[in-house]
């Protein structure tokens, strides 16, 4: 057992302890009210040690507890970054056996006329839908857009909406809600106003209607028509001189493939092109020999 101190109440030892005890809070209260050097745990280097004008013993544990919050916000900050440390690369994608089968049919360092690419794009393909049969093409800059008019149409049904003056009401407040059952909308320049409340919610999605790719048009359900029959709005990436661009299906006859093809790069024009790949969904990519001017 440790060493038990007794003593007696009112006793000479009593009053030196009591002495000893308000000579050390005089001391304390002078230095606190002096501002004098006080370490704070948590700061670092030459931060731990801190002139603090605290005046009460109640300041100064405030002090030492933001300081130990600070010490623990800057742990967790090194956990945190140690933990991005840690975490392993991501694994590159993996082809499948279908994929790399194919991919062998085909000589990369070669550019292939449109002629032999068609034919050779359906030996490629192996799945089991219909699928769309796309060009990546690579321009001179960005920021390029036209419209043309594929002539046997990309293969696909397009849902297009048009705002009116009657009706654009009733599709601001089903856009606002959510409901975008569209893939084009065509607006009256009297609906435009309208359909600024929503263009947070069309924007992004590319929906907006816009006099550069002509969906504003005093004359929309002609516009409509247009697209229906094939009428295509190209552009560029917004940060890359790139252009995607559906030409069809594969299931078209190779030759209305081609068409479709020669109208849109016609409408680009090869002056503005670096690069053509033409490919189909889940398909490698076919480099395509073309004649720049």
């Amino acid at each position: 057992m440790g060493k038990i101190r007794i003593t007696t109440i009112g006793s000479r030892e009593e009053q030196d302890l009591r002495e000893k005890r308000k000579v050390k809070r005089e001391e304390k209260k002078k230095r606190l009210e002096a501002g004098e050097n006080v370490h704070l745990k948590g700061m670092k280097g030459g931060q731990r040690v801190k002139t603090v004008g605290a005046q009460s013993e109640e300041e100064l544990e405030k002090l030492a507890k933001i300081s130990e919050e600070v010490e623990k916000i800057e742990e967790e900050g090194v956990k945190t970054e140690a933990a991005k440390k840690s975490k392993k690369a991501k694994k590159a994608k993996v082809r499948g056996k279908n994929y790399k089968a194919v991919l062998m049919k085909l000589d990369h360092q070669k550019l292939y006329p449109i002629t032999e690419a068609l034919p050779l794009l359906k030996q490629i393909s192996y799945t089991r839908f219909d699928p769309t049969v796309e060009l990546h093409i690579n321009t001179v800059e960005k920021g390029l857009r036209g419209t043309v008019t594929l002539p046997h149409g990309s293969g696909k049904k397009i849902r297009i909406a048009i705002a009116g003056e009657d009706n654009v009401d009733k599709l601001v407040e089903e856009i606002a809600q959510g409901k975008i059952n569209f893939d084009a909308l065509i607006a009256h320049p009297k609906a435009v106003g309208k359909l600024a409340r929503v263009a947070k919610f069309l924007g992004p999605k590319g929906l907006m209607p816009n006099p550069k790719n002509g969906t504003i048009s005093a004359d929309p359900q002609k516009i409509a028509k247009k697209m229906e029959s094939g009428e295509i709005n190209w552009k560029t990436e917004a940060e890359f001189p790139i252009i995607h661009q559906i030409i069809g299906k594969l299931s078209f006859k190779d030759r209305d493939l081609e068409e479709n093809y020669n109208a849109l790069i016609k409408s680009i024009t090869v002056d503005k092109i670096r690069r053509i790949t033409l490919k189909s969904t889940m398909s490698p990519g076919i480099k395509i020999q073309y004649s720049p001017s």
